[in-house]
Protein backbone atom coordinates (compact mmCIF):
# COMPACT_ATOMS: atom_id res chain seq x y z
CA UNK A 1 0.00 0.00 0.00
CA UNK A 2 1.22 3.49 -0.79
CA UNK A 3 2.35 5.32 2.33
CA UNK A 4 0.64 8.60 1.44
CA UNK A 5 -2.94 7.30 1.31
CA UNK A 6 -5.36 9.95 0.09
CA UNK A 7 -9.14 9.74 0.14
CA UNK A 8 -9.33 11.53 -3.19
CA UNK A 9 -6.98 12.38 -6.02
CA UNK A 10 -7.75 13.94 -9.38
CA UNK A 11 -5.77 12.81 -12.42
CA UNK A 12 -6.12 14.60 -15.74
CA UNK A 13 -5.50 12.45 -18.84
CA UNK A 14 -5.61 13.18 -22.55
CA UNK A 15 -9.16 12.27 -23.60
CA UNK A 16 -8.27 11.31 -27.17
CA UNK A 17 -4.95 9.84 -28.31
CA UNK A 18 -4.51 8.86 -31.93
CA UNK A 19 -1.21 7.83 -33.50
CA UNK A 20 -0.51 6.48 -36.96
CA UNK A 21 -0.24 7.24 -40.66
CA UNK A 22 -2.16 10.28 -41.96
CA UNK A 23 -4.19 10.77 -38.77
CA UNK A 24 -3.96 14.58 -38.90
CA UNK A 25 -7.36 14.62 -40.59
CA UNK A 26 -8.92 13.52 -37.27
CA UNK A 27 -8.35 17.01 -35.79
CA UNK A 28 -11.87 18.18 -36.62
CA UNK A 29 -13.55 15.17 -34.99
CA UNK A 30 -11.44 15.57 -31.86
CA UNK A 31 -12.26 19.28 -31.61
CA UNK A 32 -15.95 18.38 -31.77
CA UNK A 33 -15.47 15.59 -29.22
CA UNK A 34 -13.87 17.86 -26.62
CA UNK A 35 -16.51 20.57 -27.15
CA UNK A 36 -13.80 23.11 -27.84
CA UNK A 37 -15.93 25.66 -29.64
CA UNK A 38 -15.00 26.99 -33.07
CA UNK A 39 -12.58 29.81 -32.24
CA UNK A 40 -9.01 28.66 -31.72
CA UNK A 41 -5.34 29.54 -31.95
CA UNK A 42 -2.60 27.43 -33.51
CA UNK A 43 0.74 27.82 -31.73
CA UNK A 44 3.50 26.86 -34.13
CA UNK A 45 6.78 27.89 -35.75
CA UNK A 46 7.60 28.88 -39.30
CA UNK A 47 8.84 25.44 -40.36
CA UNK A 48 6.26 23.45 -38.39
CA UNK A 49 3.47 25.59 -39.82
CA UNK A 50 4.59 24.43 -43.26
CA UNK A 51 4.97 20.83 -42.06
CA UNK A 52 1.55 20.52 -40.43
CA UNK A 53 -0.04 23.86 -39.51
CA UNK A 54 -1.44 24.57 -42.97
CA UNK A 55 -2.94 21.10 -43.14
CA UNK A 56 -4.56 21.52 -39.72
CA UNK A 57 -6.20 24.77 -40.88
CA UNK A 58 -7.50 23.06 -44.01
CA UNK A 59 -9.21 20.38 -41.91
CA UNK A 60 -10.88 23.07 -39.77
CA UNK A 61 -12.72 24.82 -42.57
CA UNK A 62 -15.51 26.93 -41.06
CA UNK A 63 -13.62 27.44 -37.80
CA UNK A 64 -12.19 30.83 -36.82
CA UNK A 65 -8.52 29.88 -36.48
CA UNK A 66 -5.73 32.34 -35.70
CA UNK A 67 -2.08 31.32 -36.09
CA UNK A 68 0.64 32.43 -33.69
CA UNK A 69 4.17 31.93 -35.03
CA UNK A 70 6.53 31.88 -32.07
CA UNK A 71 9.86 30.52 -30.85
CA UNK A 72 11.21 28.85 -27.72
CA UNK A 73 9.21 28.58 -24.51
CA UNK A 74 10.59 31.74 -22.91
CA UNK A 75 8.65 34.00 -20.55
CA UNK A 76 8.51 36.67 -23.27
CA UNK A 77 7.14 34.32 -25.94
CA UNK A 78 4.60 32.86 -23.52
CA UNK A 79 3.31 36.33 -22.63
CA UNK A 80 3.09 37.55 -26.24
CA UNK A 81 1.30 34.35 -27.29
CA UNK A 82 -1.12 34.76 -24.39
CA UNK A 83 -1.94 38.30 -25.52
CA UNK A 84 -2.65 37.08 -29.06
CA UNK A 85 -4.94 34.29 -27.79
CA UNK A 86 -6.90 36.72 -25.62
CA UNK A 87 -7.20 39.25 -28.42
CA UNK A 88 -8.60 36.60 -30.76
CA UNK A 89 -10.99 35.30 -28.09
CA UNK A 90 -9.91 31.69 -28.57
CA UNK A 91 -11.68 28.91 -26.69
CA UNK A 92 -9.06 26.27 -27.49
CA UNK A 93 -5.40 25.91 -28.53
CA UNK A 94 -3.72 23.65 -31.07
CA UNK A 95 -0.01 23.13 -30.42
CA UNK A 96 1.56 22.21 -33.76
CA UNK A 97 5.30 21.65 -33.54
CA UNK A 98 8.03 20.37 -31.27
CA UNK A 99 8.45 20.51 -27.53
CA UNK A 100 8.65 24.29 -27.15
CA UNK A 101 5.31 24.94 -28.89
CA UNK A 102 3.63 22.21 -26.87
CA UNK A 103 5.16 23.61 -23.66
CA UNK A 104 3.78 27.09 -24.40
CA UNK A 105 0.36 25.55 -25.02
CA UNK A 106 0.47 23.60 -21.73
CA UNK A 107 1.25 26.72 -19.74
CA UNK A 108 -1.38 28.91 -21.42
CA UNK A 109 -4.01 26.17 -21.36
CA UNK A 110 -3.61 26.06 -17.58
CA UNK A 111 -3.48 29.85 -17.15
CA UNK A 112 -6.47 30.58 -19.41
CA UNK A 113 -8.44 27.45 -18.47
CA UNK A 114 -9.03 26.44 -22.08
CA UNK A 115 -8.30 23.00 -23.63
CA UNK A 116 -5.47 22.28 -26.02
CA UNK A 117 -4.53 19.58 -28.50
CA UNK A 118 -0.96 18.35 -28.82
CA UNK A 119 0.00 17.82 -32.47
CA UNK A 120 3.73 16.99 -32.50
CA UNK A 121 5.81 17.32 -35.65
CA UNK A 122 8.78 15.63 -33.96
CA UNK A 123 9.29 13.35 -30.97
CA UNK A 124 12.50 14.57 -29.35
CA UNK A 125 11.35 13.93 -25.76
CA UNK A 126 8.45 12.50 -23.75
CA UNK A 127 6.58 15.77 -23.17
CA UNK A 128 4.07 15.20 -25.98
CA UNK A 129 1.33 14.01 -23.62
CA UNK A 130 2.54 15.18 -20.20
CA UNK A 131 1.33 17.97 -17.93
CA UNK A 132 4.84 19.32 -17.32
CA UNK A 133 6.35 22.21 -19.26
CA UNK A 134 9.89 23.52 -19.54
CA UNK A 135 10.55 27.27 -19.55
CA UNK A 136 13.82 28.41 -21.11
CA UNK A 137 15.97 31.25 -19.79
CA UNK A 138 19.60 32.34 -19.79
CA UNK A 139 20.07 30.27 -16.62
CA UNK A 140 18.86 27.08 -18.29
CA UNK A 141 15.46 25.38 -18.21
CA UNK A 142 12.90 25.10 -15.43
CA UNK A 143 10.16 22.49 -15.18
CA UNK A 144 6.74 23.80 -14.14
CA UNK A 145 3.16 22.52 -14.04
CA UNK A 146 1.04 22.84 -17.15
CA UNK A 147 -2.23 21.42 -18.40
CA UNK A 148 -2.51 17.94 -19.81
CA UNK A 149 -3.56 17.97 -23.47
CA UNK A 150 -7.19 17.05 -24.08
CA UNK A 151 -6.05 15.20 -27.15
CA UNK A 152 -2.87 14.00 -28.86
CA UNK A 153 -2.62 13.58 -32.63
CA UNK A 154 0.70 11.96 -33.52
CA UNK A 155 0.86 11.61 -37.30
CA UNK A 156 3.74 9.25 -38.00
CA UNK A 157 3.96 10.34 -41.64
CA UNK A 158 4.76 13.88 -40.44
CA UNK A 159 7.01 12.94 -37.51
CA UNK A 160 9.04 10.62 -39.76
CA UNK A 161 10.02 13.64 -41.88
CA UNK A 162 11.71 15.31 -38.90
CA UNK A 163 15.38 14.56 -38.29
CA UNK A 164 16.12 11.04 -37.07
CA UNK A 165 18.29 12.64 -34.42
CA UNK A 166 15.12 14.05 -32.84
CA UNK A 167 13.48 10.63 -32.72
CA UNK A 168 16.61 9.00 -31.27
CA UNK A 169 16.65 11.73 -28.62
CA UNK A 170 13.04 10.96 -27.69
CA UNK A 171 13.85 7.26 -27.45
CA UNK A 172 16.84 7.99 -25.20
CA UNK A 173 14.66 10.18 -22.97
CA UNK A 174 12.27 7.26 -22.43
CA UNK A 175 15.09 4.76 -21.84
CA UNK A 176 16.38 7.05 -19.09
CA UNK A 177 13.21 6.18 -17.15
CA UNK A 178 15.06 3.11 -15.86
CA UNK A 179 17.34 5.48 -13.95
CA UNK A 180 14.65 7.88 -12.76
CA UNK A 181 12.47 5.05 -11.47
CA UNK A 182 15.33 3.60 -9.41
CA UNK A 183 15.84 7.05 -7.92
CA UNK A 184 12.14 7.28 -7.09
CA UNK A 185 12.16 3.87 -5.40
CA UNK A 186 15.27 4.92 -3.46
CA UNK A 187 13.61 8.12 -2.25
CA UNK A 188 10.47 6.19 -1.33
CA UNK A 189 12.43 3.67 0.74
CA UNK A 190 14.91 6.05 2.37
CA UNK A 191 13.03 9.35 2.57
CA UNK A 192 9.41 8.19 2.72
CA UNK A 193 8.69 10.18 -0.44
CA UNK A 194 5.27 10.14 -2.07
CA UNK A 195 5.00 7.21 -4.48
CA UNK A 196 2.46 6.09 -7.08
CA UNK A 197 2.58 2.48 -8.22
CA UNK A 198 0.35 3.32 -11.18
CA UNK A 199 2.65 6.09 -12.40
CA UNK A 200 5.66 3.83 -11.78
CA UNK A 201 4.07 1.06 -13.87
CA UNK A 202 3.32 3.37 -16.80
CA UNK A 203 6.85 4.80 -16.82
CA UNK A 204 8.40 1.34 -16.54
CA UNK A 205 6.16 -0.02 -19.30
CA UNK A 206 7.30 2.77 -21.63
CA UNK A 207 10.99 2.15 -20.89
CA UNK A 208 10.68 -1.62 -21.32
CA UNK A 209 8.71 -1.19 -24.55
CA UNK A 210 11.40 1.09 -25.92
CA UNK A 211 14.09 -1.39 -24.92
CA UNK A 212 12.21 -4.16 -26.74
CA UNK A 213 11.82 -2.00 -29.86
CA UNK A 214 15.45 -0.84 -30.00
CA UNK A 215 16.42 -3.45 -32.62
CA UNK A 216 13.80 -2.11 -35.03
CA UNK A 217 14.16 1.66 -34.67
CA UNK A 218 16.13 2.93 -37.65
CA UNK A 219 16.47 6.12 -39.72
CA UNK A 220 14.13 6.93 -42.63
CA UNK A 221 11.44 4.44 -41.60
CA UNK A 222 7.94 5.53 -40.64
CA UNK A 223 7.54 2.16 -38.94
CA UNK A 224 10.28 3.20 -36.50
CA UNK A 225 8.24 6.24 -35.49
CA UNK A 226 5.19 4.01 -35.08
CA UNK A 227 7.12 1.75 -32.68
CA UNK A 228 8.63 4.63 -30.70
CA UNK A 229 5.66 6.95 -30.39
CA UNK A 230 3.57 4.75 -28.08
CA UNK A 231 6.25 4.49 -25.34
CA UNK A 232 6.94 8.22 -25.71
CA UNK A 233 3.25 9.05 -25.18
CA UNK A 234 2.82 6.57 -22.30
CA UNK A 235 5.89 8.01 -20.57
CA UNK A 236 4.25 11.44 -20.67
CA UNK A 237 1.01 10.05 -19.27
CA UNK A 238 2.92 8.63 -16.28
CA UNK A 239 3.64 12.24 -15.27
CA UNK A 240 -0.07 13.06 -15.46
CA UNK A 241 -0.78 10.19 -13.06
CA UNK A 242 1.97 11.20 -10.63
CA UNK A 243 1.12 14.89 -10.81
CA UNK A 244 4.82 15.61 -11.25
CA UNK A 245 7.80 14.66 -13.42
CA UNK A 246 9.07 12.25 -10.75
CA UNK A 247 8.51 8.98 -12.69
CA UNK A 248 10.59 10.20 -15.63
CA UNK A 249 13.05 12.64 -14.08
CA UNK A 250 15.74 11.70 -11.60
CA UNK A 251 19.50 12.04 -11.30
CA UNK A 252 19.99 11.71 -15.06
CA UNK A 253 17.71 14.69 -15.72
CA UNK A 254 19.48 16.69 -13.03
CA UNK A 255 22.73 16.09 -14.91
CA UNK A 256 21.06 17.13 -18.17
CA UNK A 257 19.69 20.34 -16.62
CA UNK A 258 23.16 21.08 -15.22
CA UNK A 259 24.62 20.69 -18.71
CA UNK A 260 21.98 23.14 -19.98
CA UNK A 261 23.02 25.66 -17.34
CA UNK A 262 26.79 25.26 -17.65
CA UNK A 263 27.13 24.47 -21.36
CA UNK A 264 23.89 25.51 -23.12
CA UNK A 265 23.10 24.43 -26.64
CA UNK A 266 25.57 21.56 -26.87
CA UNK A 267 23.09 18.69 -27.37
CA UNK A 268 19.42 17.73 -27.24
CA UNK A 269 17.63 17.07 -23.95
CA UNK A 270 17.00 13.37 -24.58
CA UNK A 271 20.56 12.83 -25.79
CA UNK A 272 21.94 14.29 -22.56
CA UNK A 273 19.56 12.22 -20.43
CA UNK A 274 20.55 9.06 -22.26
CA UNK A 275 24.29 9.52 -21.69
CA UNK A 276 23.74 10.66 -18.09
CA UNK A 277 21.60 7.60 -17.39
CA UNK A 278 24.54 5.32 -18.21
CA UNK A 279 26.44 6.91 -15.32
CA UNK A 280 23.52 7.00 -12.89
CA UNK A 281 22.52 3.41 -13.70
CA UNK A 282 26.07 2.31 -12.89
CA UNK A 283 25.89 4.16 -9.55
CA UNK A 284 22.51 2.53 -8.87
CA UNK A 285 24.04 -0.89 -9.60
CA UNK A 286 21.64 -1.36 -12.50
CA UNK A 287 22.35 -2.97 -15.87
CA UNK A 288 24.11 -0.02 -17.48
CA UNK A 289 25.56 -2.21 -20.24
CA UNK A 290 22.11 -3.26 -21.48
CA UNK A 291 20.99 0.37 -21.41
CA UNK A 292 24.07 1.52 -23.31
CA UNK A 293 23.62 -1.25 -25.88
CA UNK A 294 20.02 -0.11 -26.51
CA UNK A 295 21.18 3.48 -27.01
CA UNK A 296 23.82 2.30 -29.49
CA UNK A 297 21.25 0.27 -31.45
CA UNK A 298 18.94 3.28 -31.70
CA UNK A 299 21.81 5.55 -32.71
CA UNK A 300 21.70 7.81 -29.67
CA UNK A 301 24.88 9.20 -28.06
CA UNK A 302 26.71 7.19 -25.39
CA UNK A 303 29.80 9.39 -24.95
CA UNK A 304 30.40 12.89 -23.60
CA UNK A 305 32.16 13.81 -26.84
CA UNK A 306 28.96 13.00 -28.76
CA UNK A 307 27.25 15.67 -26.65
CA UNK A 308 29.95 18.14 -27.74
CA UNK A 309 31.36 18.11 -24.21
CA UNK A 310 34.95 17.56 -23.14
CA UNK A 311 35.67 14.94 -20.49
CA UNK A 312 36.22 17.65 -17.88
CA UNK A 313 33.01 19.46 -18.79
CA UNK A 314 30.92 16.31 -18.45
CA UNK A 315 32.55 15.40 -15.13
CA UNK A 316 31.92 18.94 -13.87
CA UNK A 317 28.24 18.64 -14.78
CA UNK A 318 27.85 15.33 -12.93
CA UNK A 319 29.66 16.69 -9.86
CA UNK A 320 27.36 19.73 -9.69
CA UNK A 321 24.06 18.05 -10.61
CA UNK A 322 22.97 17.40 -7.00
CA UNK A 323 22.52 21.16 -6.55
CA UNK A 324 19.76 21.37 -9.15
CA UNK A 325 16.80 20.07 -7.12
CA UNK A 326 17.51 19.78 -3.42
CA UNK A 327 13.89 18.67 -2.88
CA UNK A 328 14.38 15.57 -5.06
CA UNK A 329 16.49 12.80 -3.51
CA UNK A 330 18.45 10.67 -5.98
CA UNK A 331 21.48 8.41 -6.15
CA UNK A 332 23.60 11.59 -6.26
CA UNK A 333 22.72 12.21 -2.61
CA UNK A 334 22.64 15.53 -0.81
CA UNK A 335 26.34 16.26 -1.23
CA UNK A 336 26.98 14.85 -4.69
CA UNK A 337 29.42 12.18 -5.85
CA UNK A 338 33.18 12.70 -5.28
CA UNK A 339 34.99 13.82 -8.43
CA UNK A 340 37.39 10.87 -8.46
CA UNK A 341 34.45 8.46 -8.30
CA UNK A 342 32.66 10.25 -11.14
CA UNK A 343 35.78 10.14 -13.30
CA UNK A 344 36.29 6.44 -12.57
CA UNK A 345 32.67 5.59 -13.44
CA UNK A 346 32.86 7.62 -16.65
CA UNK A 347 35.97 5.71 -17.70
CA UNK A 348 34.55 2.30 -16.72
CA UNK A 349 31.37 2.89 -18.72
CA UNK A 350 33.18 4.39 -21.72
CA UNK A 351 31.35 7.71 -21.42
CA UNK A 352 34.74 9.43 -21.52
Amino acid sequence: MEKDFLKAKMVEFPRNVIAGHDVLSSVRDICVNIHSGTTGTIITGENTDIAAGKAVRSYLDGYDIDTCITGNATAENIESTKDQILEHGSTFILAVGGGSKIDIAKILSLQLNIPFLSIPTSAAHDGIASNRASIKSEKGSKSIAGASPMGVIADTSIISKASYRSLASGCADVLSNFSSLRDWKLAYNLKDESFSRSAYSFAMFSAESMMDAADYIRPHLEESVWLAIKPIIVSGISMCIAGSSRPTSGSEHMISHTIDMMYPGRAMHGEQCGVASIITTYLQKGDWEELKHALVKIGAPTKASELNLSDEEFIDAVCNAHKIRKDRFTILGDKGVPRDVVEDVCIRTGVI
